[in-house]
């Protein structure tokens, strides 16, 4: 089966890229307004991507490109790429034969593709060739709202935040609500996404359903509408139901099913479903308000369920901080535009410090991305004297191998010394050993010198990076992942020709 022709009445041209609607202009000091104009230039027309543009952009569907929280396991893959332009996305990827009609594939992407709104991360093109069917979205690059509640790191989730993720979604929603597209397929946590300012965005892959006949909900039954048991369809109620869900999660911190929560709720005990890291952020009223709201949203009987005006006009009044930015709130760096990186696994494991991951990826590694450089010796040289640089380096390697790194550093600095020709992958080897030993200054002037002997070895500059965040450097050591990244996919460009 060839490539589907391009279905050009169904995709705008640039031209007809839409305004992206003002309706939260009223939340004032955190760039809205200014922002508006210069995020409306950001956002690409919607268009239909080629695959090879799209395999290029994510290296051949590489899964160190994988965003997907449940990795390859995912039925449907997300992946993070980068487009020629530079510009990064998002890719969904779905199961084959998930839409074996592919100009209904089409039709339905470029419906979701009229969409454009400060709330979304806006789809901006699909794909559709043989029996492959993409999806292409904004790319946000500070994961999602269930990795901030759930799985976070560093810090919870501050109640300021969690109330302007409400707010923020029941804008999306209204927006969706407003262009005729009420229905959103499986709204859960997975599907609120952070962009570079901090700011929570609804993903529009939720949208489409993830195939033409497939199931509206893949969450635990426990979570789907009632509705959707009983009958197998969904209705803009049941998209309120699931936001109740969202309110629960902000609540509590965990992922409780509704019914147990609505047996707390009706016990009187309400507040005991708080997120006991939130003691102190907020008033009794205003989580008794927000509990409420979970409440309401759901109620068994779809009519009984408010309307996502009613949800906006409660949840407003909570906001405290309007004027705070949401990085700050989150506590991310104050550069707020994040550069995503499509890091190596040893650039990943430079990334989050884990030396134990470091050896092991250069014990692996060995000396191969030095085949080919000129350190090879004549055969004039073979004197007893190289006879003892060649023990030399085999007994640091030795000692490398089996973690004794304060032996390694004293057998590779001799050798530093032998060798007429130095080594990049032995001033790689004694930066790690510097670091396990708690010398970071000196493993950052090696890592240094690994880039002397190769400039463009991505190795040298994820091992500085490693070197400059244990010297406190982190603005430093993010430019370092970025230079490595960078050249990282220079060389898998040149080895894919």
């Amino acid at each position: 089966m060839g490539c589907i022709q391009s279905k050009t009445t169904l995709l705008p041209s640039s031209n007809d890229t839409p305004p992206l609607p003002e309706t939260d202009k009223q939340i004032s000091g955190i760039g809205e307004v200014g922002d508006g104009d210069n995020q409306q230039q950001k956002v690409a027309a919607f268009k239909e991507y080629s695959l090879n543009e799209l395999r290029k952009a994510t290296n051949g569907f590489s899964t160190e490109c994988i965003v997907s929280e449940s990795g390859e396991k995912a039925p449907n893959v997300v992946y993070r790429g980068r487009l020629e332009t530079n510009r990064f996305i998002a890719v969904k990827r779905f199961s084959k034969q998930s839409w074996p009609d592919a100009h209904q594939f089409l039709e339905e992407a470029a419906g979701v593709g009229k969409l454009r709104h400060r709330r979304l991360a806006n789809l901006i093109g699909c794909c559709a060739e043989g029996d492959e069917r993409l999806l292409v979205a904004e790319f946000m690059p500070h994961d999602t709202l269930s990795k901030h509640l759930f799985h976070y790191d560093k810090q919870p989730l501050p109640w300021e935040m969690r109330v302007r993720v409400a707010y923020y979604i029941a804008l999306a929603l209204e927006h969706c609500n407003a262009e005729n597209r009420k229905i959103y397929h499986d709204l859960n946590a997975y599907r609120v996404l952070f962009d570079e300012d901090g700011d929570p965005r609804l993903s529009t892959f939720g949208l489409m359903k993830n195939s033409r006949d497939g199931k509206s909900y893949s969450t635990n039954l426990a979570y789907t509408p009632p509705e959707f048991m009983r009958t197998g369809r969904v209705i803009p109620e049941s998209v309120i139901y699931s936001y109740g869900t969202i309110l629960l999660d902000l609540l509590s911190g965990k992922h409780i099913p509704p019914s147990h929560a609505l047996d707390i709720i009706r016990g009187k005990s309400a507040l005991v479903l708080m997120d006991t890291s939130l003691e102190g952020q907020y008033v009794n009223d205003d989580a008794a308000t927000m509990i409420e709201l979970a409440s309401k949203c759901l109620q068994y009987e779809a009519r009984d369920r408010p309307d996502i005006k009613f949800l906006l006009a409660a949840v407003d009044p909570l906001q405290k901080q309007k004027e705070v930015a949401s990085h700050v709130l989150m506590g991310l760096p104050k550069t707020a535009v994040v550069v995503p990186k499509m890091l190596s696994p040893l650039g990943k494991a430079c990334e989050r410090m884990d030396l134990t991951a470091v050896h092991d990826i250069l014990l692996k590694t060995g000396y191969r991305d030095e085949e080919g450089a000129d350190n090879e010796l004549s055969f004039q040289e073979w004197t007893q004297q190289v006879q003892d640089m060649l023990n030399t380096k085999k007994f640091g390697d030795i000692a490398f191998r089996d973690k004794d790194f304060k032996n390694a550093v004293e057998y590779y600095s001799k050798l530093v010394d032998m060798m007429p020709v130095p080594s990049a992958t032995v001033f790689a080897r004694r930066t790690l050993c510097y670091m396990m030993i708690g010398q970071p200054e000196l493993a950052l002037r090696d890592a240094m010198q690994a880039q002397v002997c190769i400039p463009e070895w991505p190795t040298a500059f994820y091992l500085q990076a490693l070197a400059l965040s244990k010297l406190g450097m982190e603005g430093d050591a993010q430019d370092m992942l970025n230079d490595g990244a960078a050249f990282e996919a220079k060389r898998q460009s040149s080895w894919r020709g």
